[in-house]
């Protein structure tokens, strides 16, 4: 029942024209509601006859009560985009998800036959209709977001089983994991990368775990491994940093060791435990395998683990 109730809104063939759709029935509805109270004592008793409408509305008070439900309209737009930015956007993730499907005619179709204004007469006229459109819901939570596509067996399931790069172009989403379960493909997806970094004072250990982005904490305590992977000037070194400091604010005792002497190894002029001689991790290493397993980084990859590796870090 958890999954029922967790997969989210179902794309829809409706779902190509969603943003325009909420987009003007709402700006519609929200002036209505502003407009027509000003109006509402004219239409219950009004007598319903054009001379009557133009008298009252083609005057000053028609043109002010225009005025005002059109000023209070700009604002109302204003501040649910200003405050529910989210909401749109997630509007047009589900609309260009049922465009993806309906642009690559990832449906099935029936011919239907209308008929003819005399019932007994049959009509030539007909029609395609959309028989099976594939299940596919849509939820945002947190920064991420969650697609889960049924798997039918059906002839478009190879496309449906490898959408992520479709996905991470066309919604600006980074993927962070697909999971295939028994009649379902799950995508998870980080949305926009750039909104969501946050400065380095941002980057706060507490609690087993680690402030990394505003939608994405590592919970150290539970997943104590962090692989940082990237090319030469990638920021590797300088992310590994900000983690020491974080931690180093907390009642850790850190342990670092840096096979390459680099960049980690000047630490020593700051900080103790600091290991980039060959002699000392060999010591260290004697000291901690039996207690944890070591993995030593490459030029090009780099391990950070709060228990081992480049650093260990004891809590008291």
């Amino acid at each position: 029942m958890k999954f029922y109730r967790r997969r989210g809104k179902r794309i829809r063939p409706s779902d190509a024209s969603l943003f325009f759709q909420f987009i003007f029935f709402g700006l519609f509805g929200v002036w209505l509601i502003c407009f027509i109270p000003f109006h509402v004592f004219f239409l219950l008793s009004t007598t319903w006859e054009v001379d009557s409408f133009q008298t009252h509305f083609v005057s000053r008070y028609g043109l002010i009560s225009l005025i005002f439900s059109l000023v209070m309209l700009t604002i109302c737009a204003f501040v649910y985009y200003r405050y529910r930015y989210n909401h749109l956007k997630q509007l047009m993730h589900r609309q260009k998800l049922a465009k993806m499907i309906l642009d690559n005619q990832w449906y099935e179709t029936k011919q239907v036959v209308n008929e003819g204004f005399f019932k007994d007469i049959p009509s030539s006229k007909a029609k395609e209709k959309i028989s099976h459109f594939p299940k596919m819901y849509y939820r945002y939570e947190k920064g991420m977001i969650h697609i889960q596509v049924e798997i039918t067996l059906g002839k478009y399931q190879e496309p449906l089983l490898n959408l992520e790069k479709k996905l991470e172009s066309g919604l600006y989403c980074e993927l962070v994991s697909k999971e295939l379960h028994d009649s379902y493909v799950k995508y998870v997806l980080f949305y926009d990368m750039i909104a969501n970094r946050i400065s380095i004072d941002e980057v706060v250990a507490q609690n087993g775990r680690l402030k990394l982005m505003k939608a994405m904490d590592w919970e150290y305590d539970q997943l104590p491994h962090m692989l940082i992977a990237g090319g030469t000037g990638g920021g590797k070194t300088y992310f590994i940093l900000t983690l020491i400091e974080a931690l180093l604010k907390t009642n850790a005792k850190l342990y670092i060791l840096d096979p390459k002497n680099a960049d980690l190894a000047d630490l020593n002029t700051v900080m103790p435990n600091v290991y980039y001689k060959k002699e000392d991790m060999i010591d260290y290493s004697h000291a901690i395998v039996p207690l944890l397993p070591c993995f030593w980084p490459t030029s090009d990859i780099e391990l950070f683990h709060p228990c081992h590796r480049g650093i260990h870090a004891n809590y008291s």
